[in-house]
């Protein structure tokens, strides 16, 4: 499935290659039965009164978040309500009730504002009595998510008549937006959902949506559960959920402590987006995420890093990916890393990479029809808000197209190579009025970097 910034499906081709396909894919999309996204703004109030960057403290052994998008946790509402005494201990595990206030506001990924309120005034029993019995009221919460108008509550169902599985429904004005069913873990299959521990919401890969991060236990076990927020794309793509199976096994495995600040250290401590200090800081955060999101290591394929200057403004991009395959890119501005390109696919059906010329602000990218008969080239710059727009499409056409439908037909194959015509977005033109575009030399969009390597580049752990 595709996810992309831009407005029109780009490919590129070393040359005339048989077929043709959009080359922005994103790798392995696994949809998890989502309607709604829940883009949420970053809850900064708590970290406002505290000076603090990690989560505040419990309350009755439930985890409150606000480390990210609007994280709360068990009881995140009492905590607010009774304006508690902070002595926990700064990472969502202490036995005081945080720093909590009755709502919660801050600035999301670059794409929306909003607010997560928490509400002392209704506990988790009334939680039940609104929205039925088999409702896990310590975690059910009401948010303004930028996706939608008005607020959405997100609420969390236990097993019962009504549903024998752990499910969730994202709910506004008496009408289910989305539902989430959960993911289970290979080992675990079979075994009794026991209980959601924690919640947290937060743009974790760093792409503008916000991500679930789940604290469940199954049986005896409890572990990690990661979804990535997809938002609407046009009327190819609804909003959903994609449950990360490799990053939350791995998370499992390594969090030292399973809870949401438990998860944050295993990747490395980061700091939420917006919030970090330098690149380098931020690089070293986006590469150990996909280091541990990497699903390719089991094909033998290698990610790879790389440090380029894509628009000359004194701050390199990051490039991830795996060579031949697909490739992402990422730009930093203001604490904020910002994703340019999201693992677009190429190397198959006509795309053989993606190019930019160093220092100018533009990307190229080539695709091919009919095995070269047509040749589509597309331009591409950063614009205002860190965003990949498309600035010029030219399509050549390599054959005489006599009926004008478009296609290459049988009786046009004679054709090919012997005539040629431009179309600059959608408009006949020169090749002088086409080759205006060009920016220089262009280069592939690729590294040549292990993680370790990137890492001691960039001078961070």
């Amino acid at each position: 499935m595709v996810r992309k910034e831009i407005g029109v499906c780009m490919f590129l081709a070393a040359g005339l290659v048989l077929g043709s396909g959009c080359g922005q894919a994103s790798g392995g999309r696994k949809e998890i039965e989502v309607s709604g996204i829940a883009e949420t703004s970053v809850s900064e109030a708590l970290e406002d009164r505290s000076g603090e960057e990690g989560e505040r403290g419990d309350r009755a052994g439930g985890k409150a978040d606000v480390s990210g998008g609007a994280e709360a946790g068990q009881n995140g509402r009492e905590a607010a309500a009774d304006e508690g005494s902070a002595d926990g201990d700064g990472s969502g595990n202490g036995n005081g009730n945080g720093n909590g206030i009755g709502t919660e506001i801050g600035t999301g990924n670059g794409i929306g504002t909003g607010k997560a309120e928490t509400l002392g005034n209704e506990d988790a029993e009334n939680m039940r009595k609104r929205f039925g019995e088999d409702c896990i009221g310590e975690q059910t919460f009401e948010a303004e998510l930028s996706e939608y108008d008005g607020k959405v509550w997100f609420v969390p169902f236990g097993p019962g008549q009504g549903n024998p599985d752990f499910h969730i429904q994202l709910m506004q004005n008496g009408t289910v937006m989305g539902e989430i069913k959960p993911y289970v873990p290979e080992g675990l299959q079979g075994k009794a959902f026991a209980s959601l521990d924690a919640v947290s919401f937060y743009d974790m890969n760093f792409d503008g949506c916000t991500d679930i991060l789940l604290i469940e236990t199954y049986g005896d076990t409890t572990f990690a559960a990661v979804y990535y927020g997809f938002d609407r794309d046009g009327e190819d793509y609804e909003r959903s959920f994609t449950v990360q199976e490799q990053l939350s096994e791995r998370l499992s495995a390594q969090a030292g402590e399973m809870t949401v600040a438990g998860v944050r250290k295993a990747l490395g401590d980061t700091r939420k987006n917006g919030k970090f200090a330098r690149y380098q800081e931020a690089y070293g955060a986006v590469a150990r995420l996909l280091d541990m999101s990497d699903e390719d290591g089991a094909y033998n394929m290698t990610v790879t890093y790389g440090l380029i200057d894509v628009d000359g403004n004194g701050t390199p991009e990051l490039t991830a990916g795996v060579d031949g395959y697909y490739t992402s890119l990422y730009t930093y501005s203001g604490g904020k890393v910002c994703t340019l390109i999201d693992k677009w696919s190429y190397g198959v059906m006509g795309n053989a990479g993606y190019e930019y010329a160093p220092g100018n602000n533009s990307l190229r990218n080539y695709n091919t029809d009919y095995a070269g008969a047509i040749l589509y080239t597309t331009y591409m710059a950063v614009r205002e808000g860190n965003r990949l727009e498309t600035v010029a499409e030219v399509k050549t056409v390599n054959f005489d197209d006599v009926n004008g439908n478009g296609v290459l037909d049988e009786d046009e194959m004679g054709s090919v190579g012997y005539y040629g015509v431009n179309y600059l977005n959608g408009k006949e033109a020169s090749v002088e009025e086409c080759s205006v575009y060009d920016s220089g030399e262009y280069e592939m969009i690729r590294g040549d970097l292990s993680l370790e390597g990137v890492l001691k580049e960039l001078g961070v752990r």
